[in-house]
């Protein structure tokens, strides 16, 4: 009967231990759940803390001045048979430079639709500011280069063509055509201007006539107004400086809080409780005896 004694109180205490873990994370406030993280560690270690080797795990995780720290998970999870709880998250703030890709849409007026001339225009690179504060060179791409127009007007004007017509009997308006064409338009007769001259036959002197008329007509065609140029400045913009956590997303400033002393105190009172009850029994065995 005394090789019992000495087992039986080892057994009670494995179970006190394995059972202070679960009870301190039914005791702790119960992490959210429901939520859909967006975030993955980039590093997980697995050790052991304190007088009683107390498991745990410790996840880091790596995020731009963009993220959001609220959406790192916090729920309770198991791992080979033990379940596991949010002691404490801390945050580190980094002083480093975020990058991003960004494109920048540029418009400037022309009075060209000639591409040759417009790229001859447009700068090469340029600098660029987004509205939240990053900053960068992009550089032109020139396959996004667009060129529309701004609108048409008409535009009308004024032709005007001569003919001359020699060796007429008469000075006689009636010889002289009224219209012509001239490169497919018709003009109408304006003004005719005579002159003469005198000859000699068998029969006496003849006079000859020649007009010069001038023809006139009008023409219209339609021209562009303007153009725009638009154009696609692309690369990498950054920013140097570090961020502060969102209110309310369950980062803590400046030393973590560590809510693991609530295991210690269950463990050891488990301890003298079993040793309580153990020295009662092996008094009530010797008493027997």
């Amino acid at each position: 009967m005394k090789k019992t004694i000495p087992l039986f109180l080892a057994m009670f205490l494995l179970c006190t231990i394995l059972a202070v873990p679960a009870s301190a994370a039914q005791a702790a406030e119960p992490a959210e759940t429901g939520r859909d993280s967006a975030y993955y560690p980039i590093s997980v270690e697995e050790y052991t803390y304190g007088d009683f080797d107390e498991l745990r795990i410790s996840k880091t995780y790596q995020l731009s001045l963009d993220d959001d720290p609220s959406l790192i998970p916090t729920e309770d999870f198991t791992r080979n048979g033990r379940l596991y709880y949010l002691l404490d998250m801390t945050r580190k703030d980094e002083v480093g430079v975020d990058t991003k890709p960004h494109v920048q849409t540029v418009t400037i007026p022309s009075d060209t639709n000639n591409m040759e001339k417009i790229l001859q225009t447009l700068d090469a690179e340029i600098e660029a500011t987004t509205e939240d504060g990053y900053t960068g060179t992009l550089h032109l791409d020139h396959t996004t280069v667009k060129v529309t127009t701004d609108g048409y007007a008409t535009k009308t004007g004024t032709v005007s063509a001569t003919r001359t017509y020699p060796n007429l009997s008469d000075a006689d308006l009636s010889l002289v055509p009224k219209t012509i064409s001239d490169g497919g338009r018709t003009l109408t007769l304006a003004d005719v201007q005579w002159s003469n001259s005198t000859q000699e036959d068998g029969e006496g002197v003849v006079t000859r006539y020649t007009a010069t008329a001038r023809y006139t007509g009008s023409t219209s065609s339609k021209y562009a107004t303007g153009y725009t140029v638009s154009a696609d400045y692309s690369g990498e913009v950054s920013k140097t400086g570090s961020t502060e956590a969102p209110k309310d997303s369950g980062v803590l400033d400046g030393e973590p809080v560590d809510v693991s002393g609530i295991g210690r105190p269950l463990m050891i009172g488990g301890v003298v409780l079993a040793l309580v009850l153990s020295g009662a029994f092996a008094y009530k065995k010797i008493r027997r005896r």
